[in-house]
This record gives C-alpha cells, sequence and structure tokens, in this order.
C-alpha cells in the first residue's frame, strides 16, 4: 500500500467511462474474462484519479508521489468487503430479492408502493450481479429509511457472498425457472442455492401454492421464517380470494390477516398480478397500515427497463430514457449520453423534469443534480416542473425552463433542435413520451428492434471464451448486417473491441464520420477507393499483388510510412487471397519499400461450425500456421495471426492465436446450434386493419390463395420492398401475434402483406413480430432453404432502427 495524500472518497468506480468526479474517486481496477481495469490506469491518473486499489504492482506506481495505491490480492474482494463494512453501519431494515424472474419488476413496485413511507435506497436498474449488488449497498446514506436490493446469480457459492453484502431483514423470493441453468445440477439445487441469501433475515416471502418452492424452503431450514400468500389456503396470512379482470384491469380481493381487502391493478397479465402479491406480502410485514392505501395500487405503472436510441428530427440523436426518474437512474443515463457523445453533435442537450421522492430538501437536491450534469459536460438543460423552475440559477449552461410538459411542447423552442444529442429524462407524470414523439424523425410503422445490450452480452460471451491477450475484431459490414453499423459501432467502441471490419472503404468513412475512432480493417477493398481508404486511415485486407502494388505506389505518392495492411492467405476457401506457397513473393515486394507494414496475416475457415468438415479446417489450419510462420521469418517482425470466426472461437478455441473475428455470433445466432447467445434484433409492425373474409374468396394479388372459411385476414405494413421474401407468401412463411403463429395468406406485396388471424383475437394497432424471439430467424431462413445472413442484410433501409439498452 502506498498512502501519499489525504483524500475523501465518494465514489467507488470500476468502470473508467463513467468517470464525473476524478478528485473524489476510488478507482477499483478489475480483471475479468475479457478486460482488465489495470489498462485504464493511466488514462484515469490524465483525468485527475488519485486513488487506486490494485491487485499487482507496476514499476510506475514507484514514481508518482501525488496518488494512492491500495495493493490487494483481488480487487472485487476488496470491493465487497468494504461494502460489506459500510452496510453494517445501518440498521435500517432491507429487502432482499431473488428468483428466476421478477426481481426487477417487485423492487420497483415496492418503491412506488412505499416511497410515501419511506426513504427508499434500492438498487439501479437491474444491478444483481457479484459487482453490481456492493455497488447498489454502497449507495446507502444517512437519510434513507429502507433499502430494497435484488440478488442474481449464475452458479454455486455465488449466493452467500451477496447475503454478506445485503445482510437483509426482509427475503422476498419471486419465482425459480430455467434461466442460468447451465451451471446446476438441478434447477432444485439452483433455488436452494438462491435461497442462501435468506439465511440471517427475519421472515422468508414466497408462493404458498408452489410445492417445488415449499419443499426447497423446507430442506434449506427455513420454513419458521415463512410468511407466505396463498390462492388455496385461506390460512395464510394472505390468502387471496379472487383474481378478476374487469375492463383491462384486475381485481384482487384478498384476506389479510383476517380482514378483507380489494385492490385494483392496470394490469391483466399473470406475471404482474404474482408481483402485486408479493408486494402484498412484503407491505403486510413491513407496515401493515400501509395496505389500506388502496388507491397507490391503481396508479401503479408498468417497468420500463430499457433505454432507447431514436433518429430524430433535424439531424438529432434522441435517448429516451423517460420510464422513469430517480437520481441513480439519471446518473446512469447521464453516462450513456456521454458516452455517445460525438463531434457530428454540435452540443449535447438534456430535456429534464422534476425529481421527487428523494429523501432531500429540494435545494439539496438539484445542487447535486447540477453538479452532475456540469460533470458530464451537458451543454443544454430544458428543465420542466416547478421545482427545477424554482432552481434554475444553480444550472451554468445555457438553459430555459418551463412549468410544465404542455408549456413546453407549445412554445417554439421544441423546433429549435439542431444537430444535438438529446437526453430525455421525466419523471412518468410529466408524460415526456410526448415529447419524444413530437422530436422522433418520422417513418413508417414497421421498425427492426435491435438491443444493444443483448449486443455486448454476446460480445462478452466469445470474449469470455479468449485468452485475456487474445483480441478481437467484429463484423459491422452490411449495415451491421442490417441492424445498423453506427450504433452497433459505437457500442463495441465503449465495450472496448479491438478491431471493426467492414466490406468497402466507404462503410468505413462513415464510421469514422460518426466518430468512431477504433480501428477498421476493409476486407474488400477497391483499388478505385484508395482514396477514401487513405484519408481516412482505413487499413485494407491484401488479398492479391495488383493490389499490393497499387497500395507500395500509392504510399510512394503520399509519403506514408509503415501503412498498417493485412495479408489473406487462401488455405482451402478459394474466394480471395494469396497462395501459401506465394508469401517469399510477398515479403520480396515489401523489402524495398518502407510504405507498408504488415499489421497482421489471416485466412478464412470453410466449415468450422459443422464436424463433418473438422479434417479439412484442420488441415486450413495447419497450413495458415506454416504459411503464417514462413511471412513472420522473412519480414523479421511478428504480426497478429488469426483464423477463427464465430464457428471457430466455439469449436476450435485453442487455435485463437493473437486474434479472432466475430461475425455472426455477435448477433445471437450461433452457427454451429451452441446456447449461450441473446437475438439482438426483432422485425415488428402493426395491424392496419381486419377485413372479414368470406369463404371461398381469394386474398391478394393473382387469386393464389382462398379461404378455406368464413374468417378474418389482417393487412400489416410490410411487404418485399422492406425484406419479406414473396416466397413466403401462400402460407409458407408466419408472423406472430400474441406470442401466436398466423400464417401469411396470399401473395406478399411490395408493402404489405396479409395475414389469417381467424383463430386469435386481434385488432387493428396490435404489435406484429415478423422475426424476434417469438419466431426465430432461423426459422424462415430455412423455409427458404437460405441461412439467417441473407433474411437480416434484406431489412430495407427504409425500416426504421430502433435501438434500445436494458
Amino acid at each position: 500500500m502506498a498512502v501519499n495524500i489525504d483524500s475523501c472518497i465518494c465514489t467507488l468506480l470500476t468502470d473508467s467511462r463513467r468517470l464525473s468526479s476524478p478528485a473524489d474517486s476510488l478507482f477499483f481496477a478489475l480483471p475479468t474474462k475479457s478486460n482488465d481495469g489495470h489498462r485504464y490506469i493511466e488514462t484515469l491518473y490524465e483525468a485527475g484519479v488519485r486513488n487506486f486499489v490494485v491487485s499487482h504492482w507496476n514499476e510506475d506506481f514507484e514514481n508518482r508521489r501525488d496518488v494512492n495505491y491500495f495493493l490487494v490480492d483481488n480487487t472485487l474482494e476488496a470491493l465487497r468487503r468494504l461494502v460489506i463494512y459500510h452496510r453494517q453501519r445501518f440498521s435500517i431494515p432491507v429487502i432482499g430479492i431473488t428468483g428466476s424472474n421478477g426481481k426487477t419488476i417487485v423492487k420497483e413496485f415496492l418503491y412506488q408502493l412505499l416511497r410515501e413511507d419511506f426513504n427508499i435506497v434500492r438498487s439501479p436498474r437491474s444491478y444483481n450481479s457479484q459487482l453490481g449488488v456492493p455497488l447498489s449497498v454502497a449507495q446507502m446514506q444517512e437519510e434513507h429509511t429502507l433499502g430494497i436490493f435484488e440478488a442474481g446469480i449464475s452458479q454455486m457459492d455465488e449466493m452467500d457472498r451477496l447475503r454478506e453484502v445485503i445482510c437483509p431483514t426482509v427475503g422476498v423470493l419471486t419465482n425459480i425457472g430455467q434461466s442460468h441453468q447451465e451451471n446446476f445440477v438441478s434447477t432444485r439445487q439452483k433455488c436452494i442455492e438462491k435461497l442462501q441469501l435468506f439465511r440471517d433475515c427475519e421472515v422468508l416471502i414466497f408462493n404458498g401454492d408452489d410445492p417445488f418452492i415449499c419443499d426447497c424452503v423446507e430442506s434449506a431450514c427455513l420454513s419458521h421464517k415463512a410468511l407466505m400468500w396463498s390462492k388455496k389456503n385461506s390460512e395464510a396470512p394472505l390468502f387471496v380470494e379472487s383474481i378478476e379482470q374487469v375492463n383491462e384491469k384486475t381485481k384482487i380481493q384478498c384476506v389479510v390477516m383476517g380482514m378483507s381487502h380489494t385492490y385494483w391493478i392496470p394490469f391483466m397479465d399473470n406475471a404482474s398480478v404474482e408481483n402485486v402479491l408479493q408486494c402484498l406480502a412484503v407491505m403486510l410485514f413491513i407496515k401493515p397500515s400501509s395496505l389500506s392505501q388502496v388507491e397507490r395500487f391503481e396508479k401503479l405503472e408498468l417497468v420500463e427497463m430499457r433505454l432507447e436510441v431514436k433518429q430524430g428530427r433535424h439531424n438529432c440523436e434522441l435517448i429516451n430514457d423517460s420510464y422513469n426518474l430517480d437520481s441513480d437512474s439519471l446518473e446512469i443515463a447521464l453516462d450513456f449520453q456521454r458516452s455517445r457523445m460525438t463531434d457530428k453533435y454540435g452540443k449535447s442537450t438534456l430535456i429534464l423534469s422534476d425529481i421527487r421522492e428523494t429523501g432531500l430538501v429540494p435545494k439539496a437536491l438539484y445542487k447535486r443534480v447540477a453538479k452532475w450534469i456540469d460533470s458530464r459536460q451537458v451543454d443544454r438543460l430544458i428543465g420542466i416542473g416547478r421545482d427545477l423552475t424554482a432552481f434554475a440559477d444553480y444550472f451554468d449552461m445555457e438553459k430555459s425552463f418551463y412549468l410544465t410538459t404542455e408549456d413546453f411542447l407549445a412554445s417554439k423552442e421544441v423546433d429549435s433542435f439542431d444537430k444535438e444529442l438529446i437526453l430525455i429524462k421525466g419523471a412518468r407524470r410529466f408524460h415526456f413520451e410526448r415529447i419524444a414523439e413530437q422530436l422522433e424523425k418520422k417513418a413508417h410503422e414497421t421498425i427492426l428492434e435491435v438491443n444493444l445490450t443483448a449486443i455486448a452480452d454476446n460480445f462478452n460471451y466469445f470474449r469470455s471464451k479468449l485468452k485475456p491477450e487474445t483480441k478481437m475484431v467484429c463484423m459491422v459490414k452490411a449495415l451491421g448486417y442490417g441492424v445498423g453499423a453506427v450504433e452497433l459501432a459505437k457500442t463495441l467502441q465503449q465495450h472496448r473491441c479491438d478491431y471493426l471490419a467492414v466490406a468497402v472503404a466507404d462503410e468505413g468513412a462513415q464510421l469514422c464520420d460518426e466518430g468512431i475512432t477504433m480501428p477498421i480493417l476493409v476486407m474488400n477493398p477497391e483499388i478505385s477507393a484508395l482514396t477514401v481508404l487513405f484519408d481516412n486511415f482505413l487499413e485494407p485486407e491484401v488479398y492479391s499483388f495488383r493490389l499490393l502494388d497499387a497500395l507500395i505506389k500509392e504510399t510512394d505518392r503520399r509519403g506514408i510510412t509503415s501503412y498498417p495492411i493485412h495479408i489473406k492467405i487462401d488455405t482451402g476457401m478459394h474466394r480471395l487471397g494469396f497462395q501459401p506457397q506465394e508469401m517469399l513473393a510477398v515479403c520480396e515486394r515489401l523489402k524495398n519499400h518502407s510504405g507498408l507494414r504488415i499489421r497482421s496475416v489471416f485466412s478464412h475457415l470453410v466449415g468450422a461450425d459443422d464436424s463433418v468438415f473438422d479434417d479439412f479446417t484442420r488441415k486450413q489450419i495447419h497450413t495458415f500456421k506454416e504459411a503464417s510462420a514462413v511471412l513472420e521469418e522473412q519480414l523479421g517482425y511478428p504480426v497478429i495471426k488469426h483464423i477463427l470466426n464465430s464457428a471457430g472461437i466455439e469449436r476450435f478455441t485453442d487455435d485463437q492465436m493473437d486474434m479472432v473475428r466475430l461475425g455472426i455470433g455477435l448477433y445471437g445466432i450461433s452457427p454451429s446450434g451452441f446456447k449461450g447467445l441473446r437475438r439482438v434484433s426483432t422485425l415488428k409492425t402493426t395491424i392496419l386493419q381486419i377485413q372479414q373474409v368470406k369463404k371461398d374468396e381469394s386474398i391478394g394479388y393473382s387469386r393464389r390463395s382462398f379461404m378455406k372459411r368464413d374468417g378474418q385476414v389482417a393487412i400489416v405494413p410490410i411487404g418485399y420492398a422492406d425484406g419479406v421474401s414473396r416466397k413466403l407468401g401462400n402460407g409458407v412463411g408466419e408472423m406472430s401475434i400474441g406470442g401466436k403463429r398466423c400464417p401469411i395468406i396470399g401473395n406478399v406485396c411490395m408493402d404489405t402483406c396479409m395475414l389469417d388471424v381467424t383463430d386469435i383475437d386481434a385488432k387493428a394497432g396490435d404489435t406484429v413480430i415478423v422475426f424476434g424471439d417469438d419466431l426465430p430467424i432461423e426459422e424462415i431462413s430455412d423455409k427458404l432453404g437460405t441461412i439467417p445472413y441473407e433474411e437480416m442484410t434484406a431489412v430495407s433501409s427504409r425500416v426504421k432502427r430502433v435501438y434500445f439498452r436494458e
């Protein structure tokens, strides 16, 4: 340990991208399977951070006398122990929530139901991991009177570590399903492991009608702490007499400790009803008098856990996080906005509403908010609400204030935005969705919804299979396989991908124009595009002597030295590439010219996804290793070597060499059929109209389909101009409405197609899934006799892309 200066620590920092207050931050350099926080110590030092927790010593540390270094064996464990000490300072009730699904929803419902009775600290969004839990609990302050924290695990022996951090007094087990099952012998083992969170709590709340959970609770010796709710057992502390759906609401009639209560909630789905019952049981224990406040249940609001990125009018980009507002979520959203700010935007703008139920007096709250906004370098603030207007002087930037959302929408300022990155962050009662709708660039009702969190999860899934030093290049060609290359590249840059790869130079130039600073590999460079290539410092794949000579000539003309190139070897694909025996000749070309320097050498596997071709794959790898060895020997310097694609990473991990190339796997499709990836994109549209059609009447052009009975046909605004193949018409393809498959009837038209919805309850305005979780794109490609790549890249550019982060 080297302590050189006095410091007051207010912020525990684990992600260098979230730095906002350098002077009072303590950075924990966390090593992970995919990265190492020690890499960013130098960057953070230059940004003003002076306090670091590290797990290995660097000689550079000795030379700095204005820094505190704390050397520990394990930085994550040091963080955990520090937060355990912090937690022990508080004697307030703390609710710990775990289960397979519903943790975040129950937490947010409890916050809505109890915020008038308590000053609540809770997990931001779904911070429930080994890292997320300590960061959540670290937020506890003297003013808080109730804590609500969720905990999630994916393998054995994790929950006990989280129990020490949360130290719950009240436990809630939502349910037990199949998620994160891969590291457990059985569902029972997983349930008992989750129950370890409640070992020291005063009470455990769960569904008493679930025999599996009841059995696990008994096996874990926690039955004596049980406070069960039940729809069957009238002796239960919370007995649910009836559940009735009326006019898009649900009426819950129950008996609580012998007293009858009726609650109305604005939801009809079973999951929401069960989540509310969990909350009722918690309230029964923690504050029984709150159960009489039945109007709170009628005002419950849906919990949206995603932050959307949309294209706005006048070359703006919108970050729509208007679903909820508290101090924690505001900081997270501001960090996200800051991470996306590039020279493309003239300014960053925040549209913010009053913040309520924080436990702080407005003066102290808005001083803190002003500090957060200033530290994130927000250029323009539009404040809406009486409190923000009253404390306008605290904000030192371009600013304007309105008492209501209506006032702002009626003003001229709503049309004043130009080339701005706009974060829309408001409490629900301000209805900021109206602002988002007003500022959004309008497009037709068919959208491709892209989950940026799933992109990051898939990226980290593959990275976890690699050695820490192995680099990764991600393929973002062809409009990022259809999802949108720019947003994809921004997300990958944020998660510290090493390289991007595009097909042609123009694709790379577009990314550079959008503020992407990562190295970009151009896989199919054209000699006619060398100006674009060099002007944007794009790194070309070189596959022929003709291209090599052109690059040598261009570097000579420009006076460039050591320009990075990537040599491709044809080991069996027979598409592009030098032959292995041509490596000597390649080196001879380069020896007399200083303009080029080989950065990497690579080849492409033909059939790594299929075990039938394993012998050929191994032959390719062997040929590549021999050829690349010759190249390195002749050059006299090492180069990056890579041959594995997505399937190769899955099946031939031992041959990862210096770098791998991640393509289709990044988008949630395993070429080898492996589990663990998340679907990234959902193509959806809406029902425009429903027609009543008689038996034997024809549907669509050319009278190719006829109704076999009286029925209903839904018309949806998507056709072959949007990317739906005509071959899916006339009963070949399907779309999903409310989780139910509906056949495509008649020919697919240019802009529309028709669905037989006779067997379902459908109406105009309902959402229709073309592909997504309900209808995997692999099913569609199989029906068409093609591959998912083709269907993904077929989605037309006129289909609006909507990006969100969970």
